[in-house]
């Protein structure tokens, strides 16, 4: 196996909420790995872990919501990548509303969408969640803030570690 150390250690993405709803169960998850993946049509792809609670809501959903955070949301983030599900109700710590299809949309998130899942691909411990936007929103405007991004979250230790 090659060491990809010196090229991964380089990145530092942008990191979201995803939140999946399914059955009666909500369940969210900070994710420092999703993209926009096609224009046109746009697609946007978010890898949730197979380890996370995220992960087993999400398989049963048909809608996803993702939600850009602020460096000053770094309290949200924590909740959202420090705690379990199984065993915090993260939903009673924030504020959110039901958004398109029954998606769970948080309020205090600079910008959101909600997306169908068009795909689900297998990329080895995660899997990819290919979604398809039917819904955008934003608290506030845009006034040149920058995104949480993972160096902003290396404190953050994680509800579901990974091996």
């Amino acid at each position: 196996m090659v060491d990809m150390d010196a090229f991964i250690d380089r990145l530092n993405p942008d990191m979201c909420v995803v939140t999946a709803a399914a059955g009666g169960e909500r369940a969210g998850c900070l994710v420092g790995f999703a993209s926009q993946c096609s224009m046109r049509p746009v697609r946007f792809v978010v890898w949730l872990s197979k380890v996370n609670r995220t992960y087993e809501v999400a398989r049963a959903a048909d809608f996803l919501a993702v939600h850009l955070l602020t460096p000053e949301q770094h309290g949200l983030a924590a909740l959202f990548g420090g705690e379990t599900g199984d065993r915090v109700d993260k939903f009673a710590h924030t504020a959110w509303t039901e958004g398109h299809g029954g998606a769970v949309v948080l309020r205090e998130a600079c910008a959101w969408f909600v997306g169908g899942i068009g795909e689900r691909i297998d990329g080895g411990d995660h899997v990819g969640f290919v979604l398809e936007p039917v819904q955008c929103g934003e608290h506030g405007k845009a006034d040149g803030r920058s995104l949480l991004r993972l160096a902003d979250t290396l404190t953050i230790t994680p509800g579901h570690p990974v091996d």
